[in-house]
């Protein structure tokens, strides 16, 4: 049996399974607690649809942006091993400033305040 051969008929049998599982698996009726807004064990106490403050999302943000861009730094042990570790000095430094002067930006725009 040659490779064309097996990779369709897997392909072919693999998908009727799927198909068929989905259709069967449609087919049946959740319950209560699957219908429920959360699936932790206990009932809401409260509305799922409360304000959330952007405060939150701003610093999540801030962290996900600092934290990549700290990551810019970690193969800097290699890096420092090439023929020009001038270079790699001149880089780190740009990184380090860029990141410091965005914390200044940050924290002079008050994106660091919980309070308003």
């Amino acid at each position: 049996m040659n490779t064309l051969t097996f990779t369709m008929s897997l392909s072919f049998v693999l998908s009727t399974a799927l198909a068929t599982l989905n259709f069967w698996l449609a087919q049946m009726t959740p319950d209560s607690e699957k219908l429920s807004p959360y699936e932790c064990g206990f009932d809401p106490l409260g509305s799922a649809r409360l304000p959330f403050s952007i405060r939150f999302f701003l610093v999540a943000i801030l962290f996900l942006l600092f934290d990549l861009e700290i990551a810019l730094l970690l193969p800097l042990p290699w890096a420092i091993q090439l023929q020009s570790p001038l270079t790699t000095l001149t880089w780190t430094t740009t990184i380090i400033s860029l990141l410091t002067l965005g914390l200044i930006y940050e924290w002079t725009q008050g994106g660091l305040e919980w309070a308003e």
